[in-house]
């Protein structure tokens, strides 16, 4: 099968692509209001429909919430075998005011960067899903066939916490067994350089109530000589850092890998600009380890943040108490081999450590999951590269990313394989704000894209 008529195909049928992903752009796919559950399922029999009429053998499955979408079709005898994994349903509109246009109902827009697809869930999934749809449709209608065999798995409930996706993993795993699942949620690396994630962050997080007197005390009265337990919460957030950035928690450090020469030299090449990143949130020097370039502060290192305080009297005026209970939430981002819980155990003894003998803590658990690290020299990495550097201006590179995708992890530990995380979002494509957009460059290139993977994925 060659590559080159495919390539032809996808840019000829371009306009009949973006009908395609308009269609699937007006239906209200809201996962997280129960108003929208008839809207979601009509998303999953549109996609069912649509694999159908590429030979793909799917069927929409049912769940304690809203349906999966599973298809397969075979390919070549002993080729590859890929899942691919996206998501149909979309965030809320509200503000709905904010919006220009009715956010379903989708337009081309001319904008001074270029033509933009403007709609709910043009970038986060719908439009990135349809990339690789669209790049199947054009192998099929070109050679009658597929380079690697695909199994398709499309959920419903990604944006409202994806609680059916783990039950639904478990109990089909021997069907969505693959070499390799592929994810298209993530983004390029400015304009013009597209991204292979291959570090995932873990995620802690951390709630603390620090107890004192037995109710808000006058200050007059009991100021000074009362333990104030919003005084004792600020020792404890103050001292979890030490003058360099660097987390004073025992053993916090544990597990942390050093970046490879090779990740860190692709790192440096991408010409980030932290003055720039940071200007545009009205900040200009990085705040973290003073010994770490700001891409690892960002992708390779862990972080121990305050997310949220609370204590005494916040409302309008001034009120003098003294608080009996001061709160907060804190999160640890993981990487490399640092244990959650581990994390969890020592961070809970330092608090303790800094209690005065008249007040008490209580502990409240949120996420613990550990980071996810994926092996560049696996072969399927190796292929992506060459193919979206063919593609793009410029090379493409195998970053970290910041946040947490929990799905990624997921095929990892229910399905034993790891996942391959490319996309073509950028940055100002407003995911989960009003008016959110999707270039009309990265719906083709993305879809020239996916076409190219595949044809090195075969070679694999």
């Amino acid at each position: 099968m060659t590559l080159a008529p495919v390539l032809a195909r996808i840019d000829s049928e371009l306009p009949q692509s973006v009908e395609r992903l308009f269609e699937l752009l007006r239906i209200q796919s809201i996962s997280t209001d129960p108003a929208f559950k008839g809207d979601c399922e009509t998303a999953a029999d549109w996609l069912v429909a649509d694999l159908q009429s590429l030979d793909v053998t799917a069927s929409k499955r049912a769940t304690t919430g809203h349906p999966m979408v599973v298809g397969h079709i075979d390919g070549p005898k002993d080729a590859p075998h890929v899942l691919f994994y996206g998501h149909y349903d979309v965030q809320p509109v509200d503000p709905l005011n904010l919006w220009d246009n009715p956010p379903f109902e989708p337009r081309v827009e001319d904008t001074a960067k270029g033509k933009v697809i403007r709609a709910r869930g043009s970038s986060d999934d719908k439009g990135q899903l349809m990339t690789f749809i669209e790049a199947c449709r054009a192998w099929k209608a070109v050679h009658g066939a597929l380079p690697v065999k695909i199994t398709f798995f499309f959920e419903g409930e990604e944006e409202s916490g994806s609680p059916s996706l783990i039950p639904f993993m478990q109990e089909n795993a021997e069907e969505l067994k693959a070499d390799i699942a592929l994810i298209c949620d993530t983004g390029l690396f400015g304009e013009e350089t597209p991204a292979i994630v291959t570090r995932l962050r873990g995620l802690l997080g951390e709630e603390i109530h620090i107890h004192g007197p037995s109710k808000d005390l006058h200050s007059g009265m009991f100021g000074g000589i009362a333990a104030n337990p919003a005084r004792v919460l600020a020792k404890i957030i103050a001292g979890l850092h030490d003058d360099t950035g660097r987390v004073t928690v025992a053993n916090f450090y544990d597990g942390v890998a050093d970046l490879p020469a090779d990740i860190a030299a692709q790192w440096d090449a991408l010409g980030f600009s932290p003055e720039g990143f940071l200007g545009e949130v009205g900040l200009a020097k990085p705040a973290g380890e003073q010994d770490r370039s700001a891409l690892e502060m960002i992708w390779s290192r862990p972080t121990c943040e305050v997310n949220g305080l609370k204590s005494g009297y916040t409302g309008d005026g001034f009120k003098t108490v003294l608080p009996s209970v001061a709160m907060a939430k804190i999160s640890f981002r993981l990487v490399s081999k640092q244990d959650p819980l581990e994390i969890r155990k020592n961070f809970r003894a330092y608090v303790q450590s800094m209690l005065p003998s008249d007040c008490t803590v209580t502990f409240k658990d949120h996420s613990a999951s550990p980071a996810g690290e994926m092996s560049t020299d696996n072969p399927a990495f190796q292929a992506a590269q060459r193919a979206l550097s063919e593609e793009w201006p410029r090379a493409a590179a195998f970053v970290g990313c910041g946040g947490s995708i929990p799905i990624a992890g997921h095929f990892k530990t229910y399905l034993g394989m790891d996942a391959l995380l490319t996309g073509f979002s950028k940055d100002d494509d407003q995911l989960h704000s009003p008016n959110e957009k999707y270039d009309m460059e990265s719906f083709h290139k993305g879809i020239r894209s996916w076409a190219r993977i595949l044809n090195e994925l075969s070679k694999t």
